[in-house]
Parts: C-alpha cells; structure tokens; sequence
C-alpha cells in the first residue's frame, strides 16, 4: 500500500463526497507540508504506469482534480476494490479532467500524437488506452498558495519546499519513465522538466514542448494554437509569433520519433 494511502485511507472513505467537493484539503487533514502561504495537500496521484509511451506533465493539480481524484479513489475502496487498482484508476479518472481535457486532446491530436500512438484520437488515453499514458504534474500532490491553486509562482526551481516534490517525486518518474515521450504544458511545466533535463534525470531529445496549458484561461492561446481563431481577432495578452513557433516544433518533434 501506498504510505500515503495507509495515512489517509480512513478519511478518505468516511468523509462524505459532498465535504470532499467544497474542500478537498479537508480543513487540513489531508496536508503533507506547509511554509508560510504555501500548502501541499494529499491527493492520489502518486501512481506510476511504467508501461506508458508518453507523459504529459501539468503543474500541480487543481483542487477540481484533487477532488475528483478523491471521490473516485474513496468510491472504489468502499466498493472492495484493490488499492493499486484503485489509485490507478483515481489518477486516470481525474487528471487533466473538466473542460482542459477536450482542449488537451484537441492539441495531442493536432500535432500528430494520436497517429503516432496509432490512436483514432488521444481521448483513448483515459479509456480504453490509459496505458499507453502516464499523467503527472510538475508538483505530484495539489499545491495552494493562500488558499488558491498554484499557478507557478513562487518558483518551483527556486522555493526549497516546491524543489523537494521535484526531487523526490517528478525525478523518479523521469528515471521510471526514460524512454517515454515527455509533454509539458505550459511555460511552468516546460520549467521543471528542464531542470530535469539539466540534472541529467531526462533525455531533452524526448521532450515536446510549447503546447499551451489547456486550462480556460488560456482559451484564446489554445484556440489560436489550433487554428480556430485567427491572428487578426487575437487579444494583446497573446504572442502569435511564439505559438506559431511552438507548434511547429512540437509537430517536428512528433514528426521525427521512431
């Protein structure tokens, strides 16, 4: 069993889903670490599919997906479900899940992940193919700043109990996952798994970057990214000049794997 599991597992199934989806920290009882403004709570998203061609990294998991997570992983366990089936399928269930998902796999798709993967569409990553994928975050458990979701700052690299997480828990999924191709979204994302590269934990030839995160704050980037809105109609907020260069080394990059 997990450590963190065995830690958590009795709040977990007796806290009633309606709690866990106001506050997934449970008012604290679910924290693993804390320094000033900053908080990192349990969510269970510690599973590793060793098998998966690709990883797509995120930042840190947002309280919908730390509550997601939870609500399925109790929801199993009541159920008599084994607990590394049953942290699989929490992880599967909840990473990268609400409207960021379709966004996702609209982008995978678009450079020419789902051919390579010989995949009708990437969407087949959370059901019927989750084990051609491992999802994971640069931060593995759901990290608050003041109470809000981490968005990057204060620096990952630079913040010694942010750097820790790094360390102990995004290294060893590079070293388990080497041969895997590596996706981060977004510039933070992008950050840690260059450290990781920069340690010499990661292969850099395998990494894809300059997809935008597909969260709905990037609506306009990701939109533009897919060709669905136009250089014209584009806020200041956006650089096309750096999307258009992004996508086409990601599909470069896709383009030249074996």
């Amino acid at each position: 069993m997990s450590e963190l599991l065995r830690r958590f597992r009795s709040t977990i199934i007796t806290t009633p889903e309606a709690e866990i989806r106001l506050d997934p920290t449970l008012s604290g009882r679910l924290m693993l670490a804390r320094h000033n403004d900053l908080t990192v709570s349990y969510a269970p998203f510690e599973h590793i599919q060793y098998n998966a061609r690709i990883v797509i990294v995120g930042i840190t998991p947002g309280a919908q997906q730390a509550s997601n997570a939870l609500v399925e992983l109790g929801r199993m366990l009541i159920a008599g479900a084994e607990e590394q089936i049953s942290l699989a399928a929490a992880k599967v269930f909840a990473s990268f899940s609400g409207p960021m998902r379709r966004n996702l796999v609209a982008m995978l798709d678009h450079v020419g992940l789902a051919r390579w993967l010989g995949l009708p569409s990437t969407d087949a990553l959370w059901t019927s193919r989750g084990d051609l994928a491992h999802f994971t975050s640069a931060l593995r458990y759901p990290v608050l700043v003041d109470g809000k979701n981490y968005s990057g700052t204060p620096s990952m690299t630079e913040t010694p109990i942010l750097r820790q997480y790094l360390s102990d828990c995004l290294r060893e999924e590079a070293l388990a996952l080497s041969q895997a191709v590596w996706i981060p979204l977004g510039p933070k994302a992008g950050q840690a798994v260059r450290w990781l590269i920069q340690n010499g934990d990661l292969d850099g030839s395998r990494v894809i970057e300059g997809l935008p995160h597909p969260s709905g704050a990037n609506a306009e980037r990701c939109a533009y990214f897919l060709g669905r809105k136009r250089r014209s109609d584009l806020s200041r907020k956006t650089n096309p000049v750096a999307i258009d260069q992004a996508r086409e080394r990601a599909m470069a990059t896709v383009a030249a794997l074996p």
